[in-house]
This record gives C-alpha cells, sequence and structure tokens, in this order.
C-alpha cells in the first residue's frame, strides 16, 4: 500500500476532529475524499505529509510509520508529495518558471539546462507552453491553478494531493483543470488523492470515494458505488440537498 492509514484520532482542546479513521491507497490509485465542511478533511491531508501528528494511531506512506518521525526524517517523506493548493499559492516575486523550479532546487537539482528542460515539459502538459517568463499577477486565476499543478508534479512525486483544486473557478476553467488532474495522472501513474466538495471532480478523479462525516469514515467503496447510495445522508450530499433537521443556521 502507498497510504496507510490506521484508526487515527485528532482533537484540538475539547473538539474530537477524527475519530478512529482508517482507510488505505494502493499505488496508482486515485481517491476523492468528500464530506460536509467541518468534517476533518484538511485535518487528515495534513496527517498524511506529517504537518499534524495524530493523538492516537499510525500514518504510513510507502511502508513508512510517520508518528515519532523527526523533521528531517519527515522532509524525506514530504519529496514523495506534490500538493496543488486551494488556491494556487504561488510566489508573487517569482515568475512563472522559477515557482516551478522552486521544489527542484529545493530537492538539490542545480543543472540549469535541466531545470529548464523540466519546467517545460510540465508547462507543455498543463497547456501553458512558453509562459515562464510571466509574472503570476499577469495570468488569470485558471493559468495559475494550471502553474500551481506544473509546480505540484516537476519534481515526479509518487503521489499528489489536492486540496480543493476546482474552488472558485467557473464550471468551463474548473472542467479543463479536471482534465488535467486526469492527464496527469495517466501520464504519470501518481498516486492521486482529492479533496473536494465537486462531485463533477469527485467522479472523475476518484477511483474510490471516501465520505467522511463527524470525523469518521462513513462510507468507502467505489465510485459507481456511492454515486448510486441509497443512503439517504450519502445520497443527499451528492445531490447537493440540505437535511433542514441537520442544519446549521447560525
Amino acid at each position: 500500500m502507498m497510504i496507510e492509514v490506521s484508526q487515527i484520532k485528532k482533537s484540538f482542546g475539547d473538539q474530537v476532529v477524527l475519530n478512529s479513521v482508517s482507510f488505505s491507497v494502493k499505488e496508482g490509485e486515485s481517491v476523492a475524499i468528500i464530506g460536509r465542511s467541518g468534517t476533518g478533511k484538511s485535518v487528515l491531508i495534513k496527517h498524511l505529509v506529517g504537518l499534524l501528528s495524530p493523538d492516537e494511531g499510525s500514518v504510513r506512506v510507502d511502508g513508512q510509520d510517520l508518528v515519532g518521525m523527526t523533521e528531517r526524517q519527515l522532509l524525506g517523506v514530504r519529496q514523495k508529495f506534490g500538493m496543488l493548493f486551494q488556491s494556487a499559492a504561488l510566489f508573487d516575486s517569482m515568475s512563472v518558471h522559477d515557482n516551478i523550479a522552486f521544489p527542484l532546487r529545493r530537492s538539490g537539482v542545480t543543472e540549469v539546462a535541466e531545470i529548464d528542460r523540466r519546467v517545460e515539459e510540465v508547462l507543455g502538459l498543463v497547456e501553458l507552453p512558453g509562459v515562464g517568463g510571466k509574472m503570476p499577477s499577469e495570468l488569470s486565476g485558471g493559468m495559475q491553478k494550471r502553474v500551481g499543478l506544473a509546480r505540484a508534479i516537476v519534481h515526479r512525486p509518487q503521489i499528489i494531493l489536492y486540496d480543493e483544486p476546482t474552488t472558485g473557478l467557473d464550471p468551463v476553467v474548473a472542467d479543463s483543470i479536471d482534465q488535467l488532474m486526469m492527464r496527469v495522472r495517466d501520464h504519470y501513474k501518481v498516486t492521486s488523492i482529492v479533496i473536494t466538495h465537486d462531485m463533477r471532480c469527485a467522479r472523475r478523479m476518484g477511483q474510490r470515494i471516501i465520505y467522511l462525516r463527524d470525523g469518521q469514515v462513513y462510507l468507502d467503496a467505489l465510485a459507481d458505488e456511492v454515486f448510486n447510495s441509497n443512503d439517504p445522508q450519502v445520497a443527499r450530499f451528492i445531490r447537493g440537498e440540505a437535511d433542514l433537521k441537520e442544519a446549521d443556521f447560525s
């Protein structure tokens, strides 16, 4: 297994955020994690890269248990990951080329020709050839998201984490980002984990869907099973229908 999460619990003060969460992801598999805001999705993804440590349980990445690792050891594990943030999170003072080259340089790649070649390779993959000299402020939101994706894959990670990759994008641009993520998944055979509220994105990217509810794995199943589920909780979420008995209007 590429990722194994076993019975992790996490609380902040009296608030239990994750309550005995377990799941695994095979090498090359693509999994979407869905659920209402506040169900622990972002806290969970931080555990996968060692930014948070569970109160109980274990998190294994490619056979290595992250719990108890030193920061130096965690840095080694994080080299296996690429991440596309909800905002593209580009450095405003750097050109597109330097933004994408940043993780290469941090990992020790120094040869200019090799850096240039790999930057142009990923810019081509995200359909932005020749924009390396531009600044992020010169790009549209959708183009910035593509540059963020290029930066996430330039060091050829084993795992890519996507945190709400289509949030704030219009439907046409969101569709293009979905297609690019699928292209990256298929081209590099990379393990992909997508946190999203966008059901179209979840359906396209998720071979499996994990539905979090109240800090627990409520359902973990193949995409077709989830999207055709007769469970009223799951079906309402998929259709975007509020349960007024549970709705929080505060």
